[in-house]
């Protein structure tokens, strides 16, 4: 019995092991490390770099609409992208099943190893970890399964320059009580146990650590930062959050904190720029070095940048193809 047991758990490692290994038949060093250097990310020259990107629709949607191929990522590149944030939901994680769903990943990692784009994984979940409460169905998880994915993919992808972000985390919430309750340093404990797991597998790797409020609130940093070296923080600074004006009440929430640590605007956006928010958040995150990526190449999820997969593209859509193309920034400046 005692034998039959070992052996089972052998097969359990063996089966892990194998899910961990990543295709190599790319130069996975191509692109140039990106690390932390005080409030900067620098490349492995030392030059420091401000990233223009977007998101795209999880990985699983666009392969059951038929679009998983590298020409969705060559129009990507078209825009002026310099990174991709690919969110990941842990329904379609647990459904189509991690071996699976990697395999899809390992895609979109050769094919903008091939473009010259960089990445963001994003275990994209909304609401309470602490208490397992979570927004809608899709964004159902856990800590242990939260714990295991990034597990997963710290495995499968170090020693890989073009996935140069893990986001542990899309957006903490408690909804108002709605989800229960979880405190600055509940999640700070949480992200601080993840940080350790994910090092001892790839210490290159930049952890991206969200602000509560959906994202947004990242005042705790000013008495109680994360303990830990080599991180950012995450900010997505959406025009609803918070009233007009927005440039003091942004100022307050998470700019301040741009003197001291990376931050990187992984997700905002917009449908109908009636207040002139685009060029106001770009200018903002631009002149406090906030890197951003904007939300979404989709047609369908909102607010949308593409009117269909023909890749004719919404107001937005246009909007961001010129911010990532640095024409705006030259209006407004």
């Amino acid at each position: 019995m005692k034998k039959t047991a070992l052996l089972f758990i052998s097969i359990i490692f063996l089966c892990i092991e194998i899910i961990a290994q990543a295709d190599s038949s790319y130069n996975i060093k191509k692109l140039p490390l990106i690390s932390v250097k005080g409030n900067r990310f620098v490349n492995s020259k030392g030059d420091t770099i401000l990233f223009r990107g977007l998101a795209i629709s999880d990985p699983d949607k666009i392969e059951k609409d038929g679009y998983w191929t590298k020409e969705h990522f060559e129009k990507i590149k078209e825009m002026g992208t310099m990174i991709v944030r690919i969110p990941v939901h842990p329904a379609a994680w647990r459904e189509r099943t991690p071996e699976e769903y990697l395999k899809l990943l390992d895609k979109a990692v050769k094919w903008c190893t091939e473009l010259d784009m960089y990445i963001i994984i994003d275990w994209h979940s909304i609401g309470n970890l602490k208490m397992g409460l979570f927004q809608s169905h899709e964004y159902i998880t856990s800590l242990p399964e939260t714990n295991n994915f990034w597990l997963t993919i710290a495995k499968r992808y170090a020693g890989n320059n073009a996935v140069a972000f893990y986001e542990f985390f899309n957006e903490p919430t408690v909804f108002f009580g709605k989800l229960g309750r979880m405190s600055w340093e509940d999640w700070k404990k949480i992200n601080e146990d993840l940080i350790v797991l994910v090092k001892s597998y790839d210490k290159e790797k930049i952890p991206l650590i969200a602000g509560l409020d959906w994202a947004f609130d990242l005042t705790p940093l000013w008495n109680n930062p994360i303990e830990a070296e080599g991180i950012a923080y995450v900010v997505h600074p959406y025009p609803y959050k918070r009233k007009q004006p927005w440039e003091p009440r942004w100022d307050e929430n998470f700019g301040f904190a741009a003197t001291k640590w990376p931050l990187f605007a992984t997700e905002f956006g917009f449908m109908h720029d009636r207040e002139n928010y685009g060029s106001r958040i770009i200018n903002y995150l631009e002149e406090n070095g906030i890197s951003w990526a904007c939300w979404v190449f989709d047609p369908l999820w909102e607010p949308h940048m593409l009117k269909s997969y023909n890749y004719d593209l919404t107001e937005s859509g246009e909007f961001f193809k010129k911010a990532m193309q640095g024409e705006i920034q030259k209006k407004i400046k």
